[in-house]
């Protein structure tokens, strides 16, 4: 494992034979062309930090950023859920997307959202998030008009979007945030698109995760699943990574799970897999957004406020937050 870490460290790019672990649980598929981005490890979705009139703080995110970069992290994602970036301008969004890329590690991957409600938008978008040094564009599913937003919609919109890029696309799945969920066979078809390397799946669904992973394995296609709190099991079914909210305070721990998961340490990572349950679902379902920020106040990160009309906590939900944290050994 320290090799393959060191091999991933060199570059982003690599070219993909199919390759396994020492357990066989993690596996890459190769394409015709042989060569693709390696999504391979753990992001956090990193939180926008602003001050207290509610501009974005950008000393306090560089700042952040510097100290997750001393962690083994693959890279950071950017604009994803987690930073608030449907409360942003879109000027807003590149320019953090922007001040990022100066800061972080140049061996290190940063993955930014660029996804919109129109498939134009979307385009321009990308293209913006190309040209403020993104290594990949991570494209949510338009969900307003959800009633209309069947398969066809979505290969549709993803194909024009892909096609337009001039960085990789991973399709983002997130029916917390838009109720709706990019159907499989939709994600079957896409996963065949050259410049379409991979899937962020937050649906907790890891049955259907398996089943994704089982239908596009002749592709060169990743997933990533999409919450600490089935990690493992995303590990155990074939999942390359995860973006997880909880990597923002507790990205050592899970980087230690990605490892034991690689060197089939699985009673290991069954316990530690134990103690981030509770920590992850008070952060992300319990709590949200506010509860994220709270956390990394207490690991050392600016947290600062959400946007509004996102709230702080309450004295109540911050002491039932706590509690989650400490009753597991992590405060």
């Amino acid at each position: 494992v320290g090799a393959m870490m060191f091999w991933r460290k060199l570059s982003p790019w690599r070219c993909l034979g199919r390759w396994v672990s020492a357990t066989g649980m993690r596996a890459s598929r190769a394409s015709s062309s042989g060569c693709s981005l390696d999504l391979a490890g753990i992001y956090p979705p990193i939180s926008t930090p602003f001050n207290p009139g509610g501009e974005v703080d950008y000393q306090k995110l560089e700042s952040n950023v510097h100290k997750w970069s001393q962690i083994p992290f693959r890279g950071l994602v950017v604009q994803g859920s987690n930073g608030e970036f449907v409360y942003l301008s879109g000027k807003e969004r590149v320019e953090v997307v922007r001040r990022v890329r100066q800061v972080l590690p140049q061996d290190m991957l940063l993955v930014a959202g660029s996804g919109c409600e129109s498939t134009e938008a979307t385009v321009t978008m990308t293209q913006r998030m190309a040209d403020a040094g993104t290594s990949a564009v991570l494209v949510i599913t338009p969900c307003y008009y959800r009633g209309r937003m069947n398969s066809a919609a979505f290969i549709h919109h993803y194909t024009r979007v892909a096609d337009a890029s001039p960085v990789p696309v991973v399709l983002y799945s997130v029916p917390g945030n838009t109720a709706l969920e990019l159907p499989v066979d939709a994600i079957v078809t896409l996963a065949q698109h050259p410049n379409i390397v991979g899937l962020k799946d937050s649906g907790n669904d890891v049955t259907r995760m398996a089943l994704i992973v089982h239908k596009t394995r002749e592709q060169d296609f990743q997933l990533l699943a999409g919450s600490a709190g089935h990690l493992l099991a995303a590990y155990s079914i074939g999942a390359v990574g995860g973006v997880c909210a909880l990597a923002n305070v507790l990205g050592q721990p899970l980087c230690n799970l990605e490892k034991l998961c690689l060197t089939g340490q699985w009673k290991d990572a069954q316990e530690l897999q134990y103690r981030l349950i509770e920590p992850n679902a008070a952060i992300t379902r319990k709590f949200g957004i506010a509860a994220l920020k709270e956390a990394m106040e207490w690991f050392g990160y600016y947290g600062g406020p959400c946007r509004t009309p996102l709230l702080p906590l309450t004295e109540a939900e911050r002491s039932e937050l706590r509690k989650d944290f400490t009753s597991n050994g992590w405060l």
